[in-house]
């Protein structure tokens, strides 16, 4: 297995030194050249608190700058040019930020002094940022290339049009990562073109078995024409898997222009983009998850207390209640929730909660009103298992009872599940399946639009249900 934390930490640590250094010279170059110009004097060289904010502290904002870009994703997959341009565009930005913040208050002979400090300040920082930079990416492309790192992958197609790309990828004089293990096939023959070349690991029907007994990173989907009846299909089903997905662009793409390709060398492959946010709402969504539900915990903790001790009295039993769920790409989880029914309520199997379910105490009826019995699942978010909005997480039970009506009901698990979410918000708890399914239609909705900004609308109104007490 790839060291990813490793290779993070060269990244964050260079670019700590980086940003300090960067600050040091600046700071020197204020009070040795442009300082003396204002005052007609030499300035002593004094190192005072705002010389060690700025060398300890911005470091620590240039980090989480980056951090929100994106940079420190996917610490294998870069390129040179991409280092160069997000480099270039993030200290032009954290700049931008520090001239207002730490350099328009400065005493300056004329105007040109501030286009001198900008100047030096982003000269600095871009190249003592960026050197660093690239000497680590150019190290891992070239271990890529040679063929010392390398992704687990697998083709999905298994004739003319997988073979010719096969063989376009191993011919290649510099490798493009791809460590192709075999290949799956979509229509059953006796004998596939490709089998001359890769070993068969089965069919696509146990498509995510496989991917999964092999630890698979990559697919490359590389179907003939006969058989791109399918294709919508197994993206679907790919698209629920953590996994890049790659295909091979039709004609028909080409001539109309839908196909990106960021490759010059390589085999042309359409990249199949599965981000439902930007790469920086989603870190900062991460972020806001943390910070809000540590802070949740604690500010309610005097009601934790007070729950607790309400659930032991209203019936015998644990306070808190585990149960099996499915979180993003099919994982299971375990979600915590304070237990709002009679112990071993559900001895007979599973079954939904309704309004009126006298396997629910009274206690826990309060409790359901208020979603007071859901202020554990912070625990989940801060595991990493859930997240503040997104669709409620299912029990596979009923999962596999909806799929049969609503097979796009896997959409969902694209993303993490959410302790509240637009479907909680517009139509509350459901009873059965069917009801489940109509619900289904506002989860499927907010993955199609997700935002911060819708984000923050769903968490005022859920706030708003909270206290209104119309959680059942």
């Amino acid at each position: 297995m790839k060291n990813q934390t490793r290779q993070r930490f060269l990244y964050l640590f260079f670019d700590f030194l980086s940003a300090m250094g960067a600050w040091i010279l600046f700071f020197l170059f204020r009070k040795i050249h442009v300082e003396p110009q204002v005052f007609g004097t030499e300035v002593p060289l004094t190192f005072g608190p705002r010389f060690w904010a700025g060398t300890i502290g911005l470091p620590f904002a240039w980090i989480l700058l980056y951090f929100f870009s994106g940079f420190y994703k996917d610490m294998y997959r870069r390129s040179r040019l991409d280092d160069f341009i997000r480099t270039l565009y993030t200290s032009l930005l954290g700049v931008i930020v520090i001239f207002f913040i730490l350099i328009l208050d400065d005493v300056i002979l004329n105007y040109t002094n501030y286009y001198s400090l900008a100047l030096t300040l982003f000269l600095l920082h871009f190249t003592f940022t960026l050197v660093p930079r690239m000497i680590l990416t150019t190290r891992t492309v070239s271990k890529v290339h040679n063929r010392q790192i390398g992704f687990k992958t697998v083709m999905v197609g298994s004739n003319e049009n997988a073979v010719d790309v096969y063989l376009d990828i191993i011919n290649q004089q510099r490798s493009n990562g791809y460590e192709i293990l075999g290949f799956i096939n979509v229509q059953k023959k006796k004998h596939y073109q490709l089998q001359d070349h890769l070993p068969h690991l089965g069919g696509h029907e146990n498509m995510e078995s496989i991917l999964a007994e092999y630890e698979i990173e990559e697919v490359i989907i590389a179907l003939d024409p006969s058989e791109h009846g399918r294709i919508g299909d197994i993206v679907n089903r790919l698209s629920m898997l953590d996994v890049r997905i790659s295909a091979i662009p039709s004609i028909t793409d080409i001539l109309t222009g839908k196909v990106k390709s960021t490759t010059i060398f390589g085999t042309p492959l359409l990249e199949v983009n599965q981000e439902v946010m930007p790469v920086w709402q989603q870190n900062v969504k991460y972020v806001m998850d943390i910070v809000l539900s540590i802070l949740a915990l604690i500010l309610l903790s005097p009601l934790i207390i007070v729950l607790s001790i309400g659930v032991k009295l209203s019936s015998s039993g644990p306070v808190l209640y585990k149960q099996s769920r499915i979180g993003r790409y099919g994982r299971e989880f375990h979600i915590y929730k304070f237990r709002s029914m009679y112990h071993n309520a559900e001895e007979n199997g599973p079954e939904l909660s309704s309004r009126h379910d006298p396997r629910v105490t009274r206690f826990g009826q309060m409790m359901r009103r208020h979603r007071l019995d859901e202020i554990p699942n912070f625990i989940n978010v801060l595991k990493g298992e859930m997240t503040l909005v997104g669709p409620r997480p299912e029990r596979e039970y009923f999962i596999d009872k909806i799929i049969r009506i609503a097979p796009h009901y896997t959409h969902l698990q694209k993303v993490k599940p959410g302790i509240t979410s637009w479907g909680q918000v517009k139509y509350g708890y459901a009873e059965n399946v069917d009801e489940m399914i109509k619900r289904l239609r506002y989860d499927i909705l907010y993955i199609e639009n997700m935002s911060l900004f819708v984000d923050i609308k769903i968490l005022f109104y859920t706030v708003i249900t909270i206290l209104k007490g119309r959680g059942v």
